[in-house]
């Protein structure tokens, strides 16, 4: 089923998107840790189970546990009941494995495709926002709107520059504290409030003759590390990308992905600040996820703009939702915002769905895929896309544990 009349991605875009081939590195510190847990992981699934489908299986159990969160405290100052932060911590836990061996699955079933790739960030991109929203809530830092805002517009922005940075170099980069780290940081700080409860980061605490916050201080540790993470995306800025007179993969400048981003980011503050209901402060969780579902919907076009080589647009369509809020706001907020709001949520997350839909149904055309199937257990289906990396890969395999995947897929067969 297509939803838009005209086809997104152009003949030579999905000619480019053929050629792919995936590129990682990652000196990450928990992902050599966990390197076994995920290989024994992976070898206990199905060889008939599609790669795509575990993806999205895992991203299903991390909206629903955070959902349930939201259902409990949507304004981030009620507290939620502790199964509850158990039961959101479980289900990030299961959305890292699951996304951890969508790659490995891949490879072990010799089913590796760009489709794959893109398929896995664009689930990221929306799990990057419950995330970052479960973690507030946890903390209760409704609390404090200001301190709430940032922490979650930092993660979906830090996500975005990852992206840019790949979109720039070609190879998507993951440093020692990175992703991983962040989840597992957030599964400890659900267990915390699980066991004890959230009220517990209300306790005050002294440092350098100071009293703050416990939720304070957790997201201060946050901020140190977006911090370090964002230099080291503006060095890789500053050393300038693989394409034509140090530009971007797709020969643009390196510096153009702000403008689209920014669209989204300047809305979500000037609307935060200007509205004289307050829609944020009483309604935060809506709030952050219509906005970072934009921002998903963005990061999504840059990530096809970076697999296609091709220049990313600067506009989109779901920037209509933001734009309802402002103009609203503009006319003395002639209807209530927290319909308007709701109805942004709506608009965005509808259009969100179609995109990703075409533009899965437009791939999965090109390459003849079917999105969670494979043609039969083990079989080739396309091409093997090999990472050009030679450190261990946050999704994929090193040499070592290829052959171990292989030993696996030939037992399968034996039997």
């Amino acid at each position: 089923m297509k939803f838009y009349k005209q086809k997104l991605l152009s003949d030579v875009q999905l000619k480019k998107l053929g050629e792919h081939q995936y590129s990682c590195q990652s000196v990450s510190f928990l992902d050599k840790i966990l390197q076994p847990y995920w290989c024994w992981l992976v070898l206990k699934v199905p060889i008939w189970l599609a790669p795509n489908l575990i993806t999205i299986l895992g991203l299903f159990v991390n909206i629903f546990t955070a959902l349930i969160l939201i259902w409990y405290s949507p304004d981030a100052r009620a507290e939620a009941p502790r199964w509850s932060c158990a039961l959101c911590a479980l289900g990030l836990f299961i959305y890292q494995s699951l996304d951890a061996i969508d790659g490995k699955q891949a490879r072990r079933t010799n089913s590796s495709n760009p489709l794959g790739e893109l398929f896995d960030h664009g689930c990221d991109s929306i799990s990057t926002v419950f995330v970052a929203l479960s973690a507030c809530i946890a903390v209760q830092l409704g609390h404090y709107p200001g301190w709430m805002f940032f922490q979650c517009f930092c993660a979906v922005t830090l996500f975005y520059c990852a992206h840019w940075q790949t979109y720039v170099s070609g190879t998507l980069r993951f440093g020692r504290v990175d992703v991983t780290e962040a989840q597992f940081t957030i599964i400890g700080i659900l267990i915390i409030s699980a066991i004890f409860g959230p009220s517990i980061w209300s306790i005050k605490v002294s440092l350098a003759g100071l009293d703050i916050y416990m939720a304070q201080v957790i997201c201060t540790v946050f901020y140190l590390g977006y911090f370090q993470v964002f230099l080291s995306f503006l060095e890789s800025l500053k050393i300038g990308g693989v394409g034509k007179n140090g530009s971007t993969i797709a020969g643009t400048s390196v510096l153009s992905p702000i403008i689209p981003f920014s669209m989204v980011l300047v809305p979500a503050f000037i609307i935060y600040k200007k509205s004289t209901q307050e829609i944020y402060q009483n309604h935060p969780a809506l709030y952050i996820l219509a906005f970072g579902l934009v921002a998903a919907k963005v990061t999504n076009r840059l990530v096809v703009a970076h697999m296609t080589k091709s220049e990313m647009d600067y506009t989109d369509w779901s920037l209509l939702g933001p734009s309802m809020l402002f103009l609203n706001q503009y006319f003395n907020t002639y209807i209530n915002e927290h319909y308007v709001l709701w109805l942004c949520m709506i608009w965005v997350t509808i259009d969100l769905l179609r995109y990703c839909s075409q533009i899965c149904h437009e791939i999965c055309d090109y390459l003849h895929l079917e999105l969670f199937r494979i043609p039969y257990p083990g079989g080739p289906i396309r091409a093997h896309v090999p990472s050009n990396s030679s450190t261990v890969e946050k999704n994929g395999t090193n040499n070592k544990v290829t052959t171990r995947l292989q030993k696996s897929r030939a037992k399968s067969k034996h039997y």
